[in-house]
């Protein structure tokens, strides 16, 4: 086994997802546990994460330092590089800041990487900027020296990158030479196994039934499906109409649970319900809470009409946990609806057969159960919808111009053939007025921004490089058919550091 430190990283679990891909047995544990769990596990091996904090802060994430007197090898990223390096006599400094996509120059090949320079994810104000003795530089960027570690001796390792990252480039490489040639674990890769998923739900549920919240998306649609093996009829998928969806989305739904998964589909329309509760709202958190309570209100009333219902099924993933500050050390980027956004009172218990996967993992499991590729494979949209695409109030006036702009995005990238190239594609109202010249004449009027990129997991992206004529013909139409529209901006931040969603 190989313990992974937790000190907050919103990428923490993702090394962990790469060693089970390995077939590494893991363990998270926070910091102040490390010594008691190592007696106690015997790990050979340790991995220290990152994490938002500086380690020169007060009240920053610490260790004993003890744990590098044991002779056990240690891999460490990013905070935890800097918090090792400190312990062992290095030097830490705020500033060379990266934050996504740099270029990697090997000086040492001591890991026989197929290539001398490659791309590395960054996410980093601090750097190391003394190494401690001992420590031999095997890679650097054009801004940080020392941003690939080792002291061979000790088998300590230190990287400022992120290897766990999908955009890294032989990252799952640099994370196999350590499980395997220094901590000499065994490789036995771990298959995803529904069934078991399937067998824990029919053991926890029982004979209860399960109102599942169902969007037409990927996650929610696989959680319905597990669930609904394991407990047949006693599966009741509801659907709200809350008008803040994308078109089509309501004849989608009705499709998957009449067609694909038989099942009493229930569909509430509440428009008005989540018009009237967003109305003044401009603050994104706020939205995102005041529509997760929404939804819960709508499906307890709903669990009303049902006899034996003690469960609410859920599509959670593991991104939406961790953004929601899924771990005791790790930053809170957004409230996600179906987990930072649940009132305290609630009373249905949760039942989130994906909550421990991610959004490739999630289709590889649809696969696997014989979801058709074309649900399993389309594109993710934000539980909130529109609303959080919306920058400002929702208004019934600026939903719509963003309904009619996301559709001529989605019809443009489709007939470009590009759909299932881009992990995920929309507009954005911005918030922002700009002047504009129509019919010679002077408007003023608001910013449209549209986003896509490439990703597999959602915890690290990459802007997609739409051919110019596509995102002519998308800035045209959204200008000529979008009444308000001066503008069209394109969006081509990668992640980190922005998130994928402007809210």
């Amino acid at each position: 086994m190989i313990l992974i430190i937790d000190f907050g990283s919103q990428t923490t679990h993702l090394i962990g997802r790469r060693l089970r891909q390995l077939g590494v047995a893991i363990e998270y544990i926070d910091p102040e546990e490390i010594i008691d769990q190592i007696k106690k596990i015997k790990p050979l091996g340790l991995i220290f994460s990152g994490g938002p904090a500086s380690v020169y802060e007060d009240g920053a994430p610490d260790i004993d330092s003890k744990v590098f007197a044991l002779g056990i090898p240690i891999f460490s990223i990013c905070y935890g590089w800097q918090l090792m390096a400190q312990h062992l006599g290095g030097k830490v400094k705020n500033g060379f800041k990266e934050y996504g996509p740099e270029k990697l120059l090997l000086k040492s090949n001591y890991l026989h990487l197929p290539a001398k320079k490659f791309q590395v994810f960054m996410s980093h104000g601090d750097t190391v900027i003394k190494l401690p003795k001992g420590f031999e530089i095997l890679g650097s960027t054009k801004q940080v020296r020392n941003a690939f570690m080792v002291d061979k001796d000790r088998k300590f390792y230190g990287v400022q990158f992120h290897p766990e990252a999908d955009h890294t480039n032989y990252g799952l490489e640099i994370l196999r030479y350590f499980a395997h040639q220094v901590c000499k674990e065994k490789l036995e890769p771990l298959d995803l196994n529904p069934q078991q998923i399937i067998s824990h739900i029919a053991k926890k549920v029982g004979k209860n039934k399960v109102i599942c919240a169902v969007s037409g998306g990927v996650d929610s649609t696989v959680a319905a499906f597990l669930i609904g093996q394991a407990i047949g009829q006693n599966l009741i998928p509801v659907y709200v109409e809350s008008g803040l969806m994308r078109q089509g989305t309501k004849k989608l739904v009705k499709h998957i649970f009449t067609k694909l998964i038989k099942a009493d589909l229930v569909i509430v329309e509440a428009k008005k319900h989540f018009m009237q509760a967003l109305k003044g709202v401009t603050d994104p958190e706020e939205k995102r809470k005041i529509i997760g309570e929404l939804y819960i209100d709508i499906f307890q009333k709903e669990a009303k009409n049902h006899q034996q219902v003690k469960f609410l099924g859920q599509g959670t993933i593991y991104s939406d946990v961790i953004e929601s500050k899924g771990s005791k050390k790790a930053s809170k980027i957004k409230s996600h609806h179906n987990v930072g956004g649940l009132p305290a009172g609630m009373k249905l218990k949760l039942l989130e057969p994906v909550r421990e996967f991610y959004k490739d993992e999630v289709r590889e499991l649809g696969r696997i159960v014989g979801i058709p590729k074309k649900i399993v494979m389309q594109q993710p949209f934000p539980g909130p919808g529109n609303a959080v695409r919306i920058r400002g109030e929702v208004t019934a006036k600026r939903l719509a111009q963003q309904r009619q702009a996301d559709a001529i995005v989605v019809a443009e990238i489709k007939r470009a053939g590009l759909w299932h190239q881009i992990f995920q594609c929309f507009s954005v109202m911005s918030g922002t007025d700009s002047t504009a010249v129509k019919g010679d004449a002077r408007v003023f009027a608001e910013v449209v921004a549209v986003r896509a990129y490439e990703s597999k997991d959602i915890m690290t992206s990459k802007w997609a490089e739409l051919p110019y004529e596509v995102m002519q013909k998308i800035s045209s139409r959204i200008v000529n058919e979008v009444p308000n529209v001066s503008r069209v901006v394109y969006d081509i931040t990668t992640k980190p550091p922005a998130t994928m969603e402007w809210e």
